[in-house]
C-alpha cells in the first residue's frame, strides 16, 4: 500500500519521551525520521503516538449487527478497521472467543475469522491481529486450538472461565440464560449442552492448562488471564506463567498482580462511564493507585482517547502518562518494539488531535492515511502540489 511522500510536520505539540514538546518530525517511507522534507504546519494540533489496542470485541457488532442478521466476515473487518482508525487506533487486537458458548464465540467461527483476517491484513489500513479468548474448560479442543494458533500466527491468548457465573445464572435467573442464548443466535438447549460439557471437564482443566502453556512457551506466545475473580485466582495464573491480568474483577486480584510485578489491563469504557458496566472494579480507582498499566477498547473504540483525556482532566495522571496507557505501554507489553512512541526509525503510527476540540482528525498507520477529516485534511490537501500527491 502507498505511504505518504516524505513530509515534515511542524508547529504541532508532539508527545516524545514522556513529555509534550513543540518539535517537528519527518515521516518518510513509513517511519519517523529527523531529515529535511517538505513542511506542513500543524499548529493547534497534538501529534501523539498511534493507539495500540490489545483487546477489542466491537468487531462482533460490525459482523453481526443483530444475531439474526450476520454479514460476511470480510465486510465486518472493513467496517471495523474504519471504526478503529477513526478513533486513533493503529494496531488492533480483535478479541475472539474460543468458547463452549458456540456461535460467534465458538471454535468454528474463530477459525473462520483467522482465515479471513489472514487474507485481509495485507491491504488493511491498520495493523489488525487476533487475540484468542480461550475458555479453560475445553480440553477436547486443545490440539485443534494449538494448531490454529500456530497456523495463523496468533501471538496472544487469554484464559477465561465464564462457567461459574453461567451456572449461577442458569440456577437463579434462567430467563437471563434464555435471553443470552437468543442474543448469541443459539438455542437455549444448545447453550445448556455446551455449559454441561464444560462442567463435566472440570477435573481435566489443570492438566489442560499446563499443556497449553507448555506449547505457548515453546512458540513464544504471550498469554494472560481474564476476569480474575480474586487474588487467589490471579496467583494461580501467575504461577502458570500468565503475567498479564485482563479486567481483574476484584481489587485483590489487581493488588496481587502488581505486587508480583505483573501487568494489569482495564477497559477504557470503564473509565469514561465512571465505572464497570458489570458492577465490578472501577478502573479509575486502580489507576489512581498505580495498579493499572494499560487501557483497551473492550467494546468501544471511541473510549480509548476519551479515557486518556478523562484521566488527565481528573488530575489522576498527566496527559503524557495517560496517553502512554493506550500507546507506549501496550506496545511494550506485547513486545512491539517498532511502535508506540515517536522516535526516529520507529513505525510512523500517529494521530493528529485538534487541541481545541480534542477531535482526532488524522490517523496515520505505518505512514499510510487510515483516517483523515476536518482542518487536518485541508492542510494536507494544500500540500499536494509540493508532495506530488496524485488525485484519486
Amino acid at each position: 500500500m502507498a505511504t505518504l511522500p516524505p513530509l515534515r510536520l511542524t508547529g504541532a505539540t508532539l508527545l516524545r519521551d514522556g513529555a509534550l514538546h513543540r518539535e517537528a518530525v519527518t515521516v518518510a517511507d513509513g517511519v519517523f525520521s529527523d531529515t529535511p522534507a517538505p513542511e506542513c504546519d500543524f499548529s493547534g494540533y497534538l501529534l501523539l503516538p498511534g493507539i495500540v489496542d490489545l483487546h477489542g470485541d466491537a468487531f462482533e457488532r460490525h459482523i453481526a449487527p443483530r444475531p439474526s442478521a450476520p454479514f460476511p466476515i470480510e465486510s465486518g473487518l472493513r467496517a471495523t478497521q474504519r471504526d478503529a482508525a477513526a478513533h486513533g487506533v493503529t494496531t488492533a487486537w480483535l478479541a475472539q472467543g474460543w468458547s463452549w458458548e458456540g456461535g460467534m464465540r465458538g471454535p468454528d467461527f474463530a477459525e473462520a475469522l483467522m482465515f479471513e483476517l489472514e487474507a485481509f491484513r495485507p491491504g488493511a489500513l491498520i495493523d489488525m491481529r487476533i487475540q484468542i479468548r480461550l475458555e479453560t474448560h475445553m480440553p477436547e479442543t486443545r490440539d485443534r486450538l494449538i494448531a490454529a494458533v500456530l497456523r495463523h500466527g496468533v501471538g496472544y491468548v487469554v484464559f477465561n472461565n465464564h462457567l461459574p457465573e453461567t451456572l449461577v445464572m442458569a440456577a437463579r435467573a434462567p430467563h437471563k440464560l434464555a435471553a443470552w442464548a437468543e442474543r448469541e443466535g443459539r438455542s437455549l438447549e444448545a447453550l445448556r449442552q455446551g455449559m454441561e460439557q464444560a462442567r463435566a471437564a472440570e477435573a481435566q482443566v489443570p492438566r489442560n492448562l499446563l499443556r497449553l502453556v507448555e506449547a505457548f512457551d515453546r512458540h513464544g506466545i504471550v498469554y494472560a488471564s481474564h476476569d480474575d475473580p480474586d487474588g487467589e485466582a490471579r496467583e494461580r495464573f501467575r504461577i502458570l506463567g500468565a503475567h498479564i491480568a485482563e479486567f481483574p474483577a476484584a481489587f485483590s486480584a489487581a493488588a496481587v498482580a502488581k505486587a508480583t510485578g505483573d501487568a494489569v489491563i482495564m477497559g477504557a469504557p470503564n473509565v469514561v462511564r465512571g465505572g464497570s458496566q458489570a458492577g465490578r472494579v472501577p478502573a479509575i480507582s486502580l489507576i489512581a493507585k498505580d495498579q493499572c498499566d494499560v487501557l483497551v477498547s473492550d467494546y468501544h473504540y471511541r473510549s480509548l482517547a476519551e479515557a486518556a483525556w478523562t484521566i488527565a482532566d481528573l488530575g489522576v495522571r498527566s496527559l503524557p502518562r495517560a496517553w502512554a496507557m493506550i500507546s507506549t505501554s501496550p506496545a511494550r507489553l506485547l513486545k512491539l518494539d517498532d511502535r508506540g512512541e515517536i522516535a526516529p526509525g520507529k513505525r510512523a503510527d500517529f494521530v493528529l488531535v485538534n487541541e481545541a476540540s480534542r477531535t482526532i482528525e488524522a490517523t496515520i498507520s505505518a505512514g499510510r492515511i487510515a483516517h483523515l477529516s476536518g482542518e487536518a485534511a485541508l492542510r494536507l490537501l494544500d500540500m499536494r502540489p509540493a508532495l506530488g500527491m496524485a488525485a484519486e
